[in-house]
């Protein structure tokens, strides 16, 4: 993931605890968000409550802005929305967050400058407050109980804000520090595998030889092994023809009539 310098302004609107600004700033750096404003905070700012809180989050701490009301914090913005659990008594557009951020990129890269609105966490964003947003941005939660902490709230836009430059695969399997096995390792291991099962009589149906072969192949293949699980899959292999641990244990193979007695 790589995240642009050029990103959304956090405008958190009369913070009541020292405590939310720092978990809050902490929400920011997650998602490579470094612009924070405060509006007339109730809480002392700075503080080291919230530096505490914000558990390393510092730089957007020292670098916030303090405004004596919202206007002023929104002054240089050319785009805002109004983050808002509930329905007001307005005609206001409202966007999902998703479609807010992609109007977000298309704003940025034109060169705008863009911010989202935060509310008092008791209270959230008095309308004439919303008045000043482009759009209201709602959250998708539980309809009947869509309370959310200030910096949830911060890091729901921030996730979808980091989410949307995001180009990891759907899915991927981690190899840790081992190498995924070459072409050359799993196809001789596999040739050893044929070998040995040609002598222990598995593949004597000459029709089904073929099929049986492809079956392997294909499994192994799927299987995308490293080079260490190519070398424990040849220890097995040898264990199971050679038997050497159950020969040094005094150990023979048992007959198969024994196994199914």
């Amino acid at each position: 993931m790589t995240l642009p310098d050029a990103a959304p302004a956090i405008v958190l609107v009369r913070p009541q605890l020292a405590e939310n600004i720092g978990t809050a700033a902490r929400a920011m750096l997650n998602c490579g968000l470094r612009d924070l404003r405060l509006v007339r905070p109730r809480c002392a700012f700075p503080d080291e409550r919230a530096n505490r809180a914000a558990s390393g989050a510092d730089a957007v701490l020292a670098a916030a802005r303090l405004y004596d009301d919202v206007a002023s914090a929104l002054a240089d913005l050319n785009v805002v929305y109004a983050t808002c659990p509930r329905d007001r008594d307005m005609v206001k557009p409202v966007i999902t967050p998703q479609a807010a951020i992609e109007s977000v990129k298309v704003a940025l890269a034109a060169g705008s400058k863009v911010g989202f609105l935060f509310g008092a966490e008791r209270t959230g964003l008095e309308n004439d407050e919303i008045t000043l947003a482009d759009a209201m941005v709602p959250f998708p939660v539980n309809p009947e109980f869509n309370s959310l902490n200030l910096a949830q709230a911060v890091l729901l836009v921030g996730w979808e804000w980091a989410r949307s430059h995001d180009e990891t695969p759907s899915r991927r399997v981690r190899t840790g520090r081992g190498k995924p096995a070459t072409k050359s390792e799993i196809d001789e291991f596999l040739s050893r595998l044929e070998s040995e099962l040609d002598a222990c009589g598995f593949l004597r149906n000459p029709l089904m030889r073929p099929v049986a072969i492809r079956n392997l192949r294909a499994f192994f293949l799927r299987a995308r092994p490293n080079s260490q699980e190519i070398r424990t899959a040849h220890g097995m292999l040898t264990g199971l023809v050679e038997r050497p641990h159950a020969t040094r244990a005094g150990k023979s193979r048992p007959d198969r009539r024994d196994r199914e007695g």
